[in-house]
């Protein structure tokens, strides 16, 4: 059985709630300990805009609450109306994750029956003390930049891969063109260092950087058009002195394929190819001029997913290297 951060982050706030509930003297201190249980989040944003969310959503609830108790009483009628007007508001202000915190808060008073300072002040402390320790403890995350980077090389390294399958194809073997097996992979890999480059995100709250993300989705869009290229390949079936061409750009792309790499020179040699190949004498036969389209395809795809990394490096590159020096 593994325990996880989470579980041991969760059952320390928890602890830690109830024992400065019950040193504050607040009554229902347990309940401090189940707020910080359920306050416990993956990411330190998301552990903060839920604390707010509840506290904003206590202060609502009691309010709708008081003023049910106050005019019918204090019993299951008086209760059933407050959830009545409250679920909805809260849904509508968005806080509806604050709706079965607020509501255990809610019931303390109706047990009490009494509407005094003293009560709502508890009510309050109860949710400050279990979201603070929540939040406290949610400052401490494990950093995620060794992990993205690992996820970076085996992106590369799939599209590498890929990209020397396409050179092979190119130079008429097609025996070694996989379906699609690699491109599902460098998807399943991409989805995963999305989600982790999100969540690294989410950890931060004062840095600005989004470059793993921006990084990520630049990637999803060269999945897509590597996609594209890969079914061009499929009504490909004979070589040509363009095609051989075509194979030595995209075999250097495969070579120098890296996340540093500006792809400056090789956007500059394929531009030059595309107005050779523009120029270049007509197609005499059907077939010859279908693999012609299909290589003035694939070549202009691939200009693009080279276009894709020089313009993301041209934003991102430097400010990737600043921050490297500066850790």
């Amino acid at each position: 059985m593994r325990i996880g951060m989470r579980t041991v982050k969760t059952a320390i706030a928890a602890t830690l709630a109830i024992i400065l509930a019950e040193w504050l003297h607040l009554e229902y201190a347990v309940s401090a300990g189940i707020i910080a249980i359920l306050s416990v989040q993956n990411t330190k944003k998301g552990s903060l805009q839920l604390a707010i969310q509840r506290v904003y959503s206590t202060v609502l609830a009691l309010s709708i609450a008081a003023v049910f108790f106050m005019l019918i009483g204090y019993n299951a009628v008086s209760f059933g109306l407050y959830l009545l007007i409250f679920i909805p508001l809260a849904v509508r202000l968005h806080v509806a994750d604050g709706i079965v915190v607020s509501s255990v808060l809610v019931s303390h008073i109706l047990l009490e029956q009494s509407l005094s300072f003293f009560w709502f002040k508890n009510e309050l402390l109860l949710m400050a003390v279990g979201a603070g320790i929540a939040i406290i403890l949610n400052l401490y995350m494990p950093k995620m930049e060794d992990e993205l980077k690992r996820s970076q090389q085996k992106i590369e390294a799939i599209m590498r891969q890929i990209l020397t399958e396409m050179t092979q194809g190119l130079r008429n073997q097609s025996e070694y063109l996989d379906e699609f097996g690699l491109l599902n992979q460098l998807k399943g890999t991409l989805d995963y260092a999305q989600e982790k480059a999100a969540r690294n995100l989410d950890n931060q709250f004062f840095a600005s950087s989004h470059y793993y993300s921006q990084y990520v989705d630049m990637r999803l869009v060269q999945y897509r058009i590597l996609t594209q290229m890969k079914r061009h390949l499929v009504s490909f079936h004979h070589s040509s002195e363009q095609s051989m061409a075509l194979a030595e750009i995209t075999e250097k792309t495969a070579q120098t394929l890296d996340e540093h790499n500006t792809a400056e020179d090789l956007v500059a040699e394929i531009t030059t190819m595309v107005h050779e190949f523009r120029s270049s004498k007509l197609p005499e036969t059907r077939e010859e001029f279908e693999n012609r389209a299909i290589l003035f395809q694939f070549m202009n795809d691939l200009r693009y997913l080279l276009e894709m990394k020089r313009d993301f490096y041209a934003e991102f590159g430097l400010k990737e290297k600043e921050m490297t020096r500066g850790r």
